[in-house]
């Protein structure tokens, strides 16, 4: 069965306060879809997926959410340039540009719950 929208694959990420993560990732550029509870379903760039999992209100995540693993998205047109300056008016650094040996070039933003963003270019 073929996909429309040629989304080929998506990240769930586990998050402990679903509207606080889903306002930071719309303010990065993701489009909120329809979805229902406990998932809260966002898109980017009509190229990706993300699924929030709303854990129990109150209940610790245990461990280092994300620890070793980027998440990577292409930026498109816009660039790094452009998410990082949407990042900066959340509140949040992003590191880089990194001008990677792949050419690229790369950035890193850390959402409200550890997890790593890899926004990425070509160079």
């Amino acid at each position: 069965m073929g996909n429309e929208q040629g989304i080929t694959s998506f990240v769930k990420l586990l998050v402990s306060d679903g509207e606080r993560s889903a306002s930071f990732y719309e303010g990065l550029g993701f489009e909120r879809m329809p979805s229902e509870p406990p998932f809260i379903h966002l898109r980017w760039a009509e190229s990706a997926d993300v699924y929030l999992v709303v854990t129990r209100a109150g209940a610790a995540l245990p461990g280092k959410r994300g620890l070793g693993v980027l998440v990577g998205f292409r930026t498109g047109p816009e660039g790094v340039a452009a998410v990082a300056g949407r990042a900066v008016k959340l509140g949040v650094e992003a590191e880089g540009p990194t001008l990677q040996p792949w050419h690229t070039r790369e950035i890193l933003i850390t959402d409200p719950d550890g997890y790593r963003l890899n926004f990425i270019e070509p160079a």
